[in-house]
């Protein structure tokens, strides 16, 4: 069961990238992004011969948890966003940034700085692994470094501790 459950978690920040990059590139509504990915995508029924979705190995995602990151981090971007700009090297700003990057970091910050009942450790190896699932390059390599140097700082406490 515990295993299902981190499953939908995992499942949830993928998808809320996706849809916060969704919003980034198209200018759409948040809230009408949040009804699209809970009505037609994740609600649809498996069609005869959709060997894709039926052998999917994605949970379906924590609705929750996907809702909470989508309008958090929607509502905390240019917060997020100085947070992030702060945790760079000086060669680097949010604007040099790959978009998906930029949301793989906001998402991540958001979790360290918000969602305190999710371990940093945590928050960071599930960021790094969203990264690994749009890069093979250096990126996941940069989200970590990124949300680790963010982590000692928002949750140095919880870290010293584990």
């Amino acid at each position: 069961m515990k295993k299902n459950k981190s499953l939908k978690r995992s499942s949830a920040r993928l998808a809320a990238v996706q849809a916060l990059y969704e919003v980034d590139i198209s200018d759409s509504n948040v809230d009408d992004v949040l009804i699209d990915y809970l009505k037609t995508r994740w609600d649809t029924p498996h069609e005869e011969g959709d060997e894709d979705r039926a052998t999917s190995p994605l949970a379906a995602p924590d609705q929750q948890l996907f809702t909470d990151l989508l309008r958090g981090v929607a509502k905390r971007r240019e917060e997020l966003e100085g947070m992030l700009a702060g945790a760079l090297s000086q060669e680097w700003t949010v604007d040099r940034l790959e978009a998906i990057v930029r949301i793989i970091l906001t998402c991540g910050i958001y979790e360290l700085y918000i969602r305190t009942d999710v371990p940093p450790r945590v928050v960071i190896t599930q960021y790094v692994d969203v990264a690994h699932a749009f890069f093979e390059g250096p990126e996941p390599g940069f989200v970590n470094g990124v949300l680790d140097r963010l982590a000692k700082t928002l949750r140095a406490d919880e870290l010293q501790k584990g």
